[in-house]
């Protein structure tokens, strides 16, 4: 059973927004979101394209203006003291902002000397990054023969030259491949280790399984839901008891009687001797077993599957986040009318 999240300290938490509101026009792009992220955690915020995601990013990184509400970084009020936050904090969007025409030491140095750290200890920061995000060999070459993996580890090296403690990534591993996408999940994982707190958007829900500690569900410029995936998954309440049943000859007996139990057909699998039978709560397959049981019908594996964050996300908006959208999604500088800023121009 989860155990509710006590209400944080001003000390414990590394943002806070409350009833945050960007217009454009008649239209709300971010509308009263209320965010709290824990120091120390991996905070994600799941939507699909269009959701408000960067928007809301872009607000709390000083980067537009708020139109409603209050966002604070650290305790320090993102409108009334912008310089602070941006001290902060550390911004990668979803395309890397680096120089072209320099190679990757070079963009490093560049990037550190712009923050003010003096020759020499900008070059010994460059090398610090570029063999942590397993850039060295690359060291040399220009920007424009890097793979889209190689950018995006570069553009979070460049985000990180001053070590802040929190870090906003903006769909990091947006156009990815496997691989790569592994990668970065694992430097990710690194930086909370390290003592860094991240906010993650993503449209990726494995992504979302996989790094956050809590995730909040944005659709529409909406929060809709807040939790930990598991939190998530059991609000659905369509878990899944999964039996396999010694006796192919049972599975009718079976389906009878969990349907009389639970009032819902389960699936059966002839073939593999298996019946899906889905449950409103975890706790209605112990009934099921025992009646199973009373009536004589052996089992030889039971299982109980707790419902996806597709299956969550399906639930909570009525769609999904069009993850296979992805390769269709409109070019830098292209932005859609349902969200005019999910293009993050990052400000160093």
């Amino acid at each position: 059973m989860t155990t509710p999240h006590r209400p944080a300290t001003d000390r414990e938490l590394a943002v806070r927004a409350v009833g945050l509101v960007k217009q454009y026009g008649d239209q709300r792009a971010v509308d009263g979101v209320d965010l709290e992220v824990h120091r120390g955690e991996v905070f994600g915020v799941l939507g699909p394209n269009g959701a408000g995601k960067t928007t809301m990013l872009k607000m709390l990184a000083t980067l537009i203006p708020i139109d409603g509400g209050r966002g604070e970084v650290f305790g320090h009020d993102v409108r009334t003291e912008p310089h602070v936050v941006r001290q902060l904090l550390g911004v990668t969007g979803q395309y890397a902002s680096v120089d072209e025409n320099l190679t990757a030491s070079e963009n490093l140095w560049l990037f550190a000397r712009l923050q003010g750290l003096g020759r020499t200890e900008a070059r010994r920061r460059g090398q610090h990054l570029l063999e942590q995000f397993d850039l060295v060999e690359a060291a040399t070459k220009p920007i424009s023969a890097f793979s889209g993996g190689m950018r995006r580890r570069l553009d979070l090296a460049v985000s990180l030259i001053t070590r802040p403690p929190l870090i906003f990534l903006d769909e990091p591993t947006t156009g990815l491949d496997p691989r790569t996408r592994g990668q970065m999940w694992d430097t990710i994982r690194e930086l909370v280790r390290e003592g860094s707190t991240v906010l993650l958007t993503t449209q990726y829900l494995d992504e979302a399984d996989q790094l956050a500690d809590r995730i909040a569900v944005i659709d529409h410029g909406r929060k809709v839901a807040e939790g930990t995936a598991d939190e998530l998954k059991s609000s659905v309440g369509r878990a899944t008891l999964q039996l396999q049943l010694v006796d192919v000859a049972d599975l009718a007996a079976t389906a009878a009687v969990a349907e009389q139990l639970l009032g819902e057909a389960p699936v059966l699998t002839p073939e593999s001797r298996r019946v899906n039978i889905p449950l409103q709560r975890t706790d209605q397959s112990v009934d099921v077993l025992v009646a199973l049981r009373d009536r004589g019908i052996a089992i030889e594996s039971v299982t109980v599957q707790k419902p996806s964050l597709d299956e969550v996300f399906l639930a909570l908006t009525g769609h999904d986040t069009g993850q296979e959208a992805d390769a269709a999604a409109p070019a830098a500088g292209e932005a859609t009318p349902s969200d005019h800023s999910e293009q993050m121009e990052t400000s160093r």
